[in-house]
């Protein structure tokens, strides 16, 4: 069934009593880096299988996000790698430049210092040694977890070789005239001072105000209404709709702006919804997406009212004022001049925050540089359309064609200092320079590069690509490209796979960075609500770990894992993912204490017991469904298929059936040890990629193996015995039913009780030693007296329950429950005889009835058994 990739020693049986992961974990990790298990080899003639890390921020630590995805993707490798490929997990982090910026600029400001007084090129040093001294510590948690990266590979968005990708793709896409510098509205950051794009604004419904402003006199006056009342200082028009009568009169004439003095023409433009509101609205150019589209389409001017923090800087009675003040006083001063022709307060609508920081956006009219995306994006979905991409879940298609179909040109640019600088140069008469990594910059007086840095998600969407070496062309780009898989969260589909997708196409000569995206959901608390720091509800990982242990963890995320879906996960069950790493640990121990052993070759099929053709027969299905499953990456259905088999009927059952072959010994308990060291060579394999700690220490000890993360993945030997699996049925029927019956009676399971048990007629009758053993079922002596009979099919189970439970005790209290069930019954009955009733009540108080009667019933049935099972009082 399985071949070793090491030749095994004899192993070693000697276990701890308890599992102790703190024991344990570190130095595995640290094994497994040092023998370079996780190191990938480009020159390998091995089948390559490819992920990349999802590049944590360098300002990060470990969240259970993390936690969950890094879990997915070392389950994915660990198995490739066991079943042959050349495998990378490629890591790395990114730069982050707003979060990294504001984390430095933040333990400035306990200096009493900004980074303008440091200057440039001091902040920028400044960075790179709080990156050095403090930054990165996820590596450390990453190792606590397990995740089996290729650490001598390890890349950061900022190193030497990712800057030169980044310069290369720059100066590629400007020559090819797809990167280009206008003047247009953007998001405006207040606090971080700087450009964020379309995907980093979050929207959030905010209670502010809508006031109704009266422009102009008498026939010539039209009301407009806002919930910005500031940015009318910046107004250039009114547009109505070129068919709305209301206002076809004033079409071509000018209105008086309130408060300004100016005058504004009346225009009109198909943009207005003549339906809403008042069918007019202002428009302010400088301020607004839309505005500045109507702008364009009549020549309107642009006036900019507001500089980078969002304060005033026009109008002398309001210049100098925050937004928001200058908002108050504006309505009070339209107050005052009999203006405001409505208010209403709240007005809940939806308002762009800034997502690094929480601020609200601000929509600015600035100079900034631009990708032009629609070529990138049509084929970043043609990629999609024609099958070279597959998205899994597939339901998940439709919201990455919704974003890539209808993508706005990238604003790349950003207003800070620590990033990647735009290689752009500007000469003293205008001119414009962009130079690639091996070109030299223009000298001379007044030639200056522009200041601004890109985007983070410009270097993060070459990271498939960048960190294997491009734009050289390495022997590991040539092995490791395109990615087998990409594991994320829908998240980030639109801000990081999309643009993976249009810059691996367009770099990498129409190859996509990988061949399927495999998206998992968010993980959410035991209630299914989002954790955060605001809600008191986020968990650390490693408070989780230290507890627990990394495998608890970790089967716990993977249990947890549907394609898609979001992920609930509260303490309690990593506890109880705890209890079955140590269920493993006890289970193999006591295999190893009587023998297990994978020496030498199994039996013949038809020397072995129908127990351990049973165990076989399920040992093979389950490889064979764990691997549908990973390939279909439903890790949550694999993790459950591994757990009810390991703990239900490699445990739960094999194990404890066979105790009475063990005890016996001789051949049948050689045997028996040999199927059963089989079915946790097997077993462990199969758990290694979700649990790897617990189970390299139980597989190094029961095999003498080096280690799990090289030996080879389970192979299905498409052995089935549909004969072994319904007798061994028929056992666990007869057994659950026993014990079904002694816990009616108020019976401990592990009470012995004297048993007559006629199973001749079944193919029961080989187990009857088992079936004792796991009942605890004893012989029936020359004073037995069946006190309850059982029957099962053709088997008889007799059990003597005289010394064990008051007999007339028993059935008063049967009988008073018959009774009561009975009355049940009959009230039930009654209702719904009752035609009246009927035509009343509603379908769900009939249908609360019907169930009960059902109830009363079943409890009659069983009631009643219980009592002829019982001898005469």
């Amino acid at each position: 069934m399985t071949e070793n990739a090491q030749t095994p020693s004899a192993p070693n049986s000697e276990l701890p009593t308890q599992y102790a992961p703190a024991d344990v974990e570190g130095k595995l990790y640290e094994r497994w880096v040092e023998r370079g298990y996780f190191e990938a080899d480009e020159k390998s003639d091995k089948p390559p299988y490819t992920i990349v890390i999802p590049p944590p921020n360098v300002t990060g630590s470990l969240h259970l996000g993390h936690a969950f995805e890094h879990t997915l993707i070392d389950a994915l490798t660990r198995r490739k790698r066991m079943q042959g490929f050349e495998t990378l997990w490629q890591p790395g982090m990114d730069h982050a430049g707003i979060a990294t910026q504001n984390v430095v600029e933040r333990e400035l400001a306990k200096e009493g210092k900004s980074r303008h007084d440091l200057g440039r090129e001091a902040f920028v040093e400044r960075v790179w040694q709080w990156k050095g001294e403090s930054g990165g510590q996820i590596s450390g948690q990453m190792r606590r977890l397990g995740d089996g990266v290729d650490w001598s590979r390890e890349r950061f968005t900022m190193d030497e070789g990712l800057s030169e990708a980044v310069q290369t793709i720059f100066k590629k896409l400007y020559d090819d005239e797809l990167i280009y510098r206008a003047e247009r509205i953007i998001n405006w950051c207040p606090r971080c001072l700087t450009a964020i794009s379309d995907i980093e604004v979050e929207y959030q419904d905010d209670d502010g105000e809508l006031v109704s402003i009266r422009y102009g006199e008498g026939d010539a006056s039209i009301v407009v209404a806002t919930t910005r009342a500031e940015t009318m200082l910046g107004d250039t028009a009114v547009a109505v709709h070129p068919e709305d009568e209301r206002y076809r009169h004033l079409v071509g004439t000018e209105i008086e702006l309130p408060l300004t003095g100016r005058r504004i023409p009346v225009v009109a433009d198909e943009h207005v919804d003549p339906e809403f509101g008042t069918g007019a609205v202002k428009v302010t150019p400088a301020h607004d997406p839309n505005d500045f589209e109507i702008g364009q389409r009549h020549g309107l001017p642009s006036l900019a009212v507001m500089d980078e923090h969002a304060v005033i800087t026009v109008h002398g009675p309001f210049q100098g004022l925050d937004r928001l003040e200058a908002r108050s006083a504006i309505v009070a001063a339209l107050r005052a001049e009999g203006r405001i022709v409505a208010e209403k307060r709240p007005y809940t609508h939806s308002v762009g925050h800034c997502s690094r920081c929480k601020t609200t956006v601000e929509p600015r009219l600035s100079m900034q540089w631009w990708v032009k995306v629609g070529p990138l994006a049509q084929a970043a979905g043609d990629a999609v359309r024609d099958g070279r991409v597959k998205i899994h879940p597939q339901e998940m298609e439709k919201r990455y064609f919704d974003w890539v179909d209808n993508l706005h040109d990238w604003c790349i640019s950003r207003q800070l200092w620590w990033g990647h600088r735009i290689p752009v140069w500007y000469g003293p008469n205008g001119e414009i320079v962009c130079v690639g990594p091996d070109e030299q910059p223009p000298t001379g007086e007044g030639w200056h590069q522009d200041t601004d840095v890109l985007d983070t998600w410009f270097s993060s969407g070459l990271w498939p690509f960048s960190t294997l070496g491009w734009p050289r062309q390495t022997e590991s780009l040539a092995k490791f490209y395109p990615n087998s898989v990409l594991v994320t969260g829908y998240d980030i589909l639109f801000f990081w796979v999309a643009r993976m997708m249009m810059f691996g196409l367009y770099a990498m000569d129409g190859t996509p960075p990988f061949h399927t995206i495999a998206l998992h959901g968010m993980v959410r608390d035991e209630r299914g609500k989002k954790m955060s720091k605001s809600f008191g509800n986020a968990v650390n990982p490693i408070d989780w770990m230290d507890k627990y242990g990394s495998d608890a963890v970790r089967f716990t995320l993977a249990r947890g894992a549907n394609p898609g879906i979001d992920v609930p996960i509260g303490e309690d069950w990593v506890q109880a993912s705890s209890k079955f790493a140590n269920k493993i640990w006890n289970a193999t121990r006591f295999a190893l204490m009587n023998g297990a052993t994978i020496e030498g070759d199994l039996p013949p099929v038809e020397e072995l017991s129908a127990t351990e053709r049973w165990i076989l027969s399920r040992l093979n299905k389950t490889v064979a469904e764990v691997d549908a499953y990973y390939d279909d990456y439903q890790f949550s259905k694999l993790s459950d298929s591994l757990y009810h088999f390991a703990w239900d009927e490699v445990f739960d059952w094999y194990v404890e059936l066979s105790k009475t072959t063990f005890f016996a010994g001789g051949e049948p308990a050689r045997a028996s040890a040999r199927v059963l060291g089989e079915v946790l060579d097997v077993m462990l394999r199969l758990l290694h990629p979700v649990v790897p700690f617990v189970t390299e220490t139980l597989w190094t000890t029961l095999t003498g193996g080096e280690s799990l993360v090289i030996a080879d993945w389970p192979k299905d030997s498409g052995f089935r015995d549909a004969a072994a699996e319904a007798e061994i049925e028929g056992v666990q029927t007869l057994v659950r039913e026993v014990r079904r019956f002694r816990k009616e009676q108020d019976l401990d399971d592990k009470q012995k009780v004297p048993a007559r048990l006629d199973l001749s007629a079944t193919t029961l009758a080989a187990h009857e030693a088992a079936i004792r053993q796991v009942l605890r079922l004893q012989p029936e002596g020359d004073e037995f007296s069946a006190t309850a009979t059982l029957p099962f099919g053709g088997a008889v189970v007799s059990l003597d329950l005289s010394g064990t439970i008051d007999i007339p005790a028993e059935r008063k209290r049967l009988g008073k429950d018959l009774a009561a069930a009975e009355k049940e019954k009959q009230q039930a009955e009654a209702k719904l005889a009752n035609e009246a009733f009927i035509a009343k009540a509603p379908d769900n108080v009939v249908d609360k009835i019907k169930g009960r009667l059902a109830k009363a019933e079943a409890d009659i049935a069983r009631l009643t058994a219980q009592l002829d099972a019982l001898p005469a009082a």
